[in-house]
């Protein structure tokens, strides 16, 4: 008889988007714009295939070029190479602090709804978990008193997705503000993924993090709002003590990133003020469509406009497991959606708007009858 396997949580939504992303017509559960493809990038960059085509395909160094690091550094006041840790994409680089920060008989608040890879990773690893609910009712905003019960004596560490995924939701400053004197007044680590920054709507970038507390440590990454999360390419900044502990970590992974990615890494980099204006022109492009069809859809939906991101998070009124409305979708209709229960948010479908405007129409038109005969059921 073969051993049996160690209990695990798995990573619903990944595992979802993984087993179908591919094999459907419409994919509206990415929560990016459509991707530059590598001649895109270089001529954004004024360089040639000369660039890339001479790199030879060793061992690139572990923690990212300091030239990437650099670069990376520049984007966080105070932050220099040292600080910086390239990943392969921002899923490592959460990976990798999950893996020094929890462990059994530690506590973690994790602001929700959120992307639920630190929430799985906590529970795999023996620590407990308390929600700080974002409020529909507030905005998207947490209750202060929340804020209050929640980062209590004990809490090891708080983790804050912003701008928010699944809403689309920046923090007030105000709320920020709450959140880092409770993790500060307790001793908390204070991690932030910030992988969603610069693909603001309106253009106005959120401030970062990081250097809030001494304890902070932020996340980033290519993959939303530069549209490149094919390059895998994310990064950790954190106090160079802290910087050990990961490599450490990030020794027994996947090493380093390769010189073809840290080279086109950097230039992206280098180019983020047109990337990120390109993916402002698709998100401002396209969100009026979702926005005009939700409305005619359904007068039982409810959702804020959403200020950051490709996603919007809608909730409906009728009595049907989210997932069974979009397997529907999927099955009779070969549109991807992502089901609320993936956030912990029953009766909630989250809506990706990325993609190319004609791509949206079709997958919108399709998506009608199953959405209205799901709900009929």
């Amino acid at each position: 008889m073969s051993p049996q396997l160690q209990p695990f949580v798995p990573f619903d939504l990944e595992r979802w988007q993984s087993t179908w992303e591919h094999r459907v017509r419409f994919n509206l559960s990415e929560s990016g714009v459509h991707a530059l493809t590598v001649a895109e990038l270089l001529a954004l960059a004024g360089e040639g295939p000369a660039t890339i085509q001479d790199l030879p395909l060793g061992y690139g160094q572990s923690d990212g070029s300091v030239e990437l690091r650099r670069a990376i550094a520049a984007l966080y006041p105070g932050a220099e190479a040292e600080h910086v840790t390239v990943t392969i994409g921002s899923a490592e680089a959460n990976f990798v602090v999950c893996w020094a920060l929890f462990g059994a008989g530690r506590r973690a608040v994790i602001v929700a709804p959120t992307y639920m890879q630190m929430w799985g990773l906590a529970e795999n690893a023996g620590t407990a978990v308390a929600p700080l609910w974002l409020r529909a009712e507030r905005g998207w905003e947490p209750d202060p008193d929340d804020i209050s019960r929640t980062i209590a004596t004990g809490t090891d560490v708080v983790i804050v997705t912003d701008p928010n995924n699944p809403t689309g939701h920046v923090l007030s400053p105000e709320a920020r503000a709450f959140i880092v004197a409770r993790a500060r007044a307790v001793g908390a680590w204070l991690v932030v993924d910030e992988v969603f920054q610069g693909a603001e709507r309106a253009g106005r970038a959120t401030p970062t993090w990081w250097g809030a507390t001494d304890r902070t440590i932020v996340v980033g990454g290519l993959s939303k709002a530069y549209g490149l999360p094919g390059l895998r390419i994310g990064w950790i900044v954190s106090p160079p003590d802290v910087k050990r502990a990961l490599l450490e970590r990030h020794d027994y992974t996947v090493i380093g990133p390769g010189p073809l990615t840290d080279r086109l890494a950097l230039l992206a980099i280098q180019q983020r003020t047109p990337l990120h204006a390109r993916t402002r022109t698709i998100l401002n492009a396209n969100y009026p469509v979702l926005a005009d069809w939700l409305t005619d859809l359904d007068d039982g939906l409810a959702w804020r406009e959403p200020e950051c991101g490709a996603i919007c998070f809608v909730r409906y009124d009728h009595p049907v497991p989210s997932l069974d409305v979009v397997e529907r979708a999927r099955a009779e209709r070969d549109v991807l959606l992502v089901p609320g229960d993936y956030f912990g948010m029953p009766g909630h479908l989250r809506f990706g708007y990325g993609g190319r405007t004609d791509d949206l129409h079709r997958a919108l038109h399709v998506l009608t009858p199953a959405l209205r005969e799901s709900w009929r059921v």
